[in-house]
């Protein structure tokens, strides 16, 4: 049911590979984007964060910035830094982090999947971070931030990517974060017949991340459809550059919590009303981080406690039932007063990669409190999305991250238009 369509990839050179690849583009702050260019002259933000390019006084949004963007594409495949296969093909992107490996395939998924919700996202879009990648992407005629999907995993895409990664590897290099990324090239008739088929008898996809990326991927295809009214549906506008990976080897990692106050509790009055909520142990100085779904770690005053919804608390529903919305539902909102967490300045979310010092660094320095959470599962996120719900802000964080510009999906090569 799902259209995952090869494509003729613009990728860097091999031996220009681990330079030009980039973490995404909101990874970044500008002061961050600029030191890494400055560093890196051939690194991929130069044209995913064209404003690296400009003094401060430029605007990050100003049309000058999507320009240069553009023209960077255009220079550097010019001179070679870019190739662009010759025909449609499948590719092969695999990355190690701690030991853990998780390979996906590289293609193209269809805007009309995403408009008919074969493609399911589990989080709102907001138009004004559209508005930026809409522009990218439209100026630059090409798609340069893979949209990070998952499927449950299939017997024969499993057999064709174990088979090809017995050969030797387009790409093999590690970068500067420890993170090994390889990559293979699937350019067989049978192979690439075998991945579309076995595609189009999976009944739904998921947005794992990038829903900002997909979004505004989707609105530049409707846009040149409105342009090319005698469009056929085979053009490169109706696809967007996606990795999508079998559920059984993603991991999400735990998105914590620390709130700024107690909402002018003192800190034994609070840990009162927790205790009303949840079963609670004092766990001295030892960090804790959740082993099981319903239990949180808590850092008050020095000190941590695992915390334990109670029984007649738990919920089955996709979204209330989740261990963010317990938090929330539970303690967040009725004792500490946060009521919308997007957009609470009192309430911020750190990533499990930081660790739990960073829970109790952010304490000791600006914070109240922290939580560490139990990761939500990949089959409760394709749970949400399946009863067409949206999922609590700041409930998953995927780790490693994919990089921008070892692939790149044209919505009009340069060689072909000469713009």
């Amino acid at each position: 049911m799902a259209e995952i369509r090869p494509f003729k990839g613009v990728r860097p050179r091999k031996e220009l590979a681990s330079q030009i690849a980039a973490l995404p583009y909101d990874v970044y702050n500008r002061q961050e984007a600029c030191e890494v260019v400055a560093k890196n002259p051939l690194s991929f933000l130069r044209i995913d964060r064209a404003e690296t390019q400009f003094s401060d006084d430029v605007d990050t949004y100003d049309p000058r910035v999507y320009e240069k963007a553009r023209k960077t594409l255009k220079e550097m495949s010019k001179r070679g830094d870019f190739v662009q296969d010759g025909s449609p093909c499948y590719y092969i992107y695999e990355l190690t982090m701690n030991g853990r490996t998780q390979t996906g395939i590289v293609a193209c998924a269809s805007i009309d999947d995403y408009r008919n919700q074969v493609i399911k996202k589990h989080e709102n879009t907001r138009e004004e971070k559209e508005l930026d990648r809409i522009t990218h992407v439209d100026v630059c005629n090409a798609q340069t931030g893979p949209i990070f999907l998952a499927y449950r995993a299939n017997e024969t895409i499993n057999r064709v990517v174990n088979n090809k990664k017995e050969h030797e590897p387009l790409y093999d290099f590690t970068s500067e974060d420890g993170i090994r990324h390889r990559a293979w090239m699937i350019y067989e008739n049978q192979e690439i017949s075998d991945i579309f088929e076995a595609f189009q008898s999976i009944s739904s996809i998921y947005i794992a991340d990038g829903h900002h990326r997909a979004a505004s991927a989707v609105k530049v295809g409707l846009k040149r459809r409105a342009e090319k009214p005698d469009y056929d549906g085979t053009e490169e506008f109706n696809y967007f550059l996606s990795v999508l990976f079998p559920d059984e080897q993603l991991k999400i990692m735990d998105y914590n919590r620390v709130v700024k106050d107690l909402n002018g509790l003192t800190a034994d009055d609070f840990l009162k009303k927790v205790q009303e909520v949840f079963e609670t142990e004092d766990a001295g100085k030892v960090p804790f981080s959740p082993t099981c779904k319903g239990s949180f770690g808590m850092y008050l005053g020095d000190n941590w406690y695992r915390l334990k919804v109670k029984n007649s608390d738990l919920d089955k529903d996709p979204v209330d039932g989740l261990d963010v919305s317990l938090l929330q539902n539970l303690l967040l909102e009725p004792v500490l007063g946060i009521k919308n967490p997007k957009t609470d300045a009192r309430i911020d979310f750190v990533g499990g990669i930081r660790g739990l010092e960073e829970l109790e660094k952010r304490v000791q320095n600006d914070c109240a409190v922290a939580f560490s959470m139990y990761p939500t599962s990949i089959q409760e996120l394709f749970s949400v999305a399946d009863a067409n719900r949206l999922m609590p802000p700041k409930s998953t964080w995927f780790e490693p991250k994919l990089r921008s510009g070892l692939f790149i999906a044209s919505v009009k090569f340069y060689s072909d238009n000469g713009k």
